[in-house]
């Protein structure tokens, strides 16, 4: 069940013996993260297991949205907005980056009512956004036969192509002299005298004195290794993308039932918003109480299952020592099947929404795993019992819009640089 096609990047060959930072995770926050250092004049080489934005940062929406974000994200993502501006520009390379807006629809009263209390975080903000109702709620969802009342608009929101911007990022990180492997898994960390000294490669030592974990879904199980605990689990979500079609919305759009945004292909990327596959493993366990409060507030978009992936987790190593092969070895690349259920409802229901959509194809379908965290805002934190280690991880589905900020503020971190935002409200030590 092979995800999104991406671009062949030409990986370095060769493992530097020393580097200021090694990066571990080649997603849009690790490939952010490596090119800000880079462009910083530190050395930095990024390792992935796999290969580039092979998981969740090919595998999402392609949203770039400030619209109803948790508030702590809101400073973070207008910095991301500023930076995806001139993202092309500055890689010299494709991302794909429009802005079209992005509307939250309605169909009750209640709902509106969320909407309308959200609101007021972006008026303080001086960000423009609107309720639209009638006509003008026509006018950015062309064609629309469903029974929405209104709709929340923020015009300066807007789309990029999972599958070309991590890779635009990496390339240009490497431009400024990142080292950049791929299918090269870093086993664990190395310290001396209480700090990060270095890190082991499956393809040998590399001695450095910064170490981000930038590992997605595969974070916990990294840090646990290395004896820090993250609270982390991993959600599936199910996305479709069609042939093209003429006619159909620029706006991308989330209502009940599916929400679409307009690829550059002319097709459209379509998902259910509101099912999302809980997976139960040993970690549900483990974590059950920290995330019992975002289950009961979220239950009527997840759906918890006992799968094969119970199995597969309660068979993978949680200790091993730098010379063993690990779990990211064993799985390159997270390909879940995505939920045919999920894929068929968020079709149907678009179609029977924008009826000139009932023509098309469904040219690809694909799952990905969501880092979550219990009050899904993500960790971007050193690590205050070990100097040297820094996590930038659990985006809980926000990570790609977000990318690029994060980056510069893990970065900031890294080489004590004046923070772009405060980080306080991402620190780990706020799960105690």
């Amino acid at each position: 069940m092979p995800g999104p096609k991406l671009p062949h990047f030409q990986a370095d060959l060769a493992l530097p013996k020393r580097v200021d930072a090694v990066v571990i995770g080649g997603g849009i926050i690790g490939a952010s993260t490596a090119l800000e250092l880079a462009e910083r004049g530190h050395s930095v080489l990024l390792c992935e297991k796999g290969q580039i934005a092979g998981e969740q940062s090919s595998r999402n929406w392609g949203w770039v949205r400030i619209s109803q974000r948790d508030p702590r994200e809101l400073p973070l993502m207008v910095e991301a907005m500023k930076i995806w501006e001139g993202l092309d520009a500055r890689t010299g390379q494709p991302t794909g980056y429009q802005r079209s807006g992005i509307v939250y629809t309605a169909e009750r009263a209640r709902d509106e009512a969320k909407l309308e209390a959200w609101a007021p975080h972006l008026a303080e903000m001086g960000l423009p956004a609107q309720m639209l109702r009638g006509e003008q709620l026509q006018e950015v969802m062309p064609g629309h036969q469903g029974k929405v009342i209104s709709g929340y608009h923020t015009p300066l929101d807007g789309r990029a192509e999972p599958q070309l911007a991590t890779h635009a990022i990496a390339t240009a990180a490497q431009a400024a002299g990142a080292r950049i492997m791929t299918e090269c898994a870093v086993r664990s960390v190395e310290t001396e005298a209480g700090r990060i000294s270095g890190v082991m490669t499956e393809r040998g030592r590399v001695a450095c004195s910064a170490v981000v974990v930038a590992s997605g879904a595969w974070s916990r199980l990294f840090l646990g290794n290395a004896g820090v605990s993250l609270p982390q689990l991993k959600v599936l979500n199910s996305v479709l993308r069609t042939s093209a079609v003429q006619g159909g919305p620029e706006t991308a759009i989330w209502t009940d039932g599916f929400s679409l945004r307009k690829r550059l292909d002319g097709g459209y990327t379509i998902a259910n918003g509101t099912e999302n596959i809980v997976d139960l493993v040993p970690d549900s366990l483990r974590l059950g109480l920290k995330f019992l409060p975002s289950y009961l507030q979220e239950w009527r978009s997840l759906q918890f299952r006992l799968s094969g992936r119970w199995r597969e987790e309660a068979s993978q190593d949680r200790r091993w020592s730098p010379h063993q092969t690990t779990p990211f070895e064993k799985t390159r690349v997270l390909d879940p099947a995505p939920s045919q259920k999920a894929i068929k409802q968020g079709l149907e229901a678009a179609q029977k929404a924008f009826p000139v959509l009932q023509g098309v194809d469904v040219v690809q379908s694909w799952g990905g795993l969501i880092d979550v965290t219990p009050d899904a805002v993500p960790v971007i934190s050193q690590v205050d019992d070990l100097p040297g280690l820094f996590i930038s991880t659990g985006y809980s589905g926000h990570g790609f819009g977000i990318g690029p900020a994060a980056g510069r503020l893990t970065a900031d971190l890294v080489t004590g640089d004046a923070p772009v935002v405060d980080p306080h409200a991402f620190r780990l030590s706020r799960f105690g």
